[in-house]
């Protein structure tokens, strides 16, 4: 799932909100300069195309909806529950949407037309991301399960269980080599796509974990959780990277700006946190400003980021 969205330009941020809304806001000046109503329940998804032409959305009122730019809103129909996750193939021809009803849909961009109806979660379909090649879709479902799908021959290729609890989010790595999956076991859990079996459990979180999503060198890997925390995870060493600790309630989800450098994680009211992840840069425009700073002094300033003490201006 996703709260928020990047354009692919990086110049735009799209936020769901439980006001039945979805707003846009200008990256560069933090401000908003759209808010899309249609839903008649909360939003609980966003997702731009890749050529950044369409925005979908997705509401708990069981539609999905296709804003086009300079076209009418429309609306997609079929679902017969809460929808929770929309996801844009590679190509951006197709649309996939996961719901409360166990299904994931696909759709035609283009006709609106309901493509495919994959059947197989036992509980709710949470979430939905499509592999770098768009030939595989994965889902995340409350039956404890992921689940691999033929996007074209709109079959179930595997079941990877292994979490304890409801899986909340799925993500490929930008290679397609790696599946991330997030839980309510407090886990994000790492597969290997092409054998379809484990390969990594990632634990710190103190509570469920909901969003996901890797940095666009896949060297980074974001979960935002119940915990009011965003941890970032290094993914080659397996181990955590950072922890971004200034949400005061939980964090529905989390994605990474285009170039790789921000974190933008969000809450389903409206509200979202940016986080510069360029340590260098920020640490360096702290030294021009100041002469001496503590260990201390430094974690307020830059709250839960790895640092070097090396640096000249920090003092042990």
């Amino acid at each position: 799932m996703s709260q928020a969205a990047y354009s692919p330009d990086d110049e735009l941020l799209a936020t769901a909100d439980v006001d039945h809304t979805v707003r846009l806001w200008d990256v560069a000046r933090h401000r908003i300069v759209a808010t899309f109503t249609g839903h008649r329940e909360s939003v609980f998804s966003v997702a731009f195309a890749p050529d950044g032409r369409t925005l979908a959305s997705a509401g708990w009122d069981g539609t999905v909806r296709l804003r086009p730019s300079r076209r009418p809103l429309d609306t997609l129909t079929g679902h017969t529950g809460d929808v929770f996750s929309v996801a844009f193939a590679p190509d951006g021809r197709t649309l996939a949407s996961a719901g409360a009803d166990r299904t994931v849909r696909l759709w035609d961009v283009a006709t609106h037309r309901q493509l495919a109806v994959l059947a197989g979660h036992t509980d709710y379909a949470n979430d939905v991301a499509f592999s770098p090649d768009g030939r595989t879709l994965a889902s995340a479902g409350d039956d404890l399960t992921a689940r691999l799908w033929d996007a074209a021959g709109h079959r179930l290729l595997a079941t990877l269980t292994g979490h304890t609890g409801a899986v909340r989010g799925v993500a490929f790595s930008p290679d397609g080599a790696t599946l991330a999956s997030s839980g309510n076991d407090g886990t994000v859990r790492l597969w290997n796509v092409r054998h379809r079996r484990p390969e990594a459990a990632l634990t710190g979180h103190t509570g469920s974990v909901r969003g996901i999503a890797f940095s666009p060198d896949g060297r980074l890997l974001a979960s935002s959780g119940s915990d009011r925390t965003v941890r970032l995870w290094d993914v080659p060493r397996r181990r955590p990277w950072a922890t971004l600790t200034r949400h005061t309630n939980a964090v529905w989800g989390g994605t990474f700006a285009p170039d790789g450098r921000t974190v933008a994680s969000s809450r389903n009211d409206g509200t979202v946190r940016l986080w510069d992840l360029d340590v260098r840069a920020r640490l360096d425009r702290i030294c021009r400003l100041r002469r001496a700073v503590g260990p201390q002094e430094l974690e307020a300033l830059m709250p839960g980021l790895p640092v070097t003490l090396s640096t000249a201006c920090v003092r042990p």
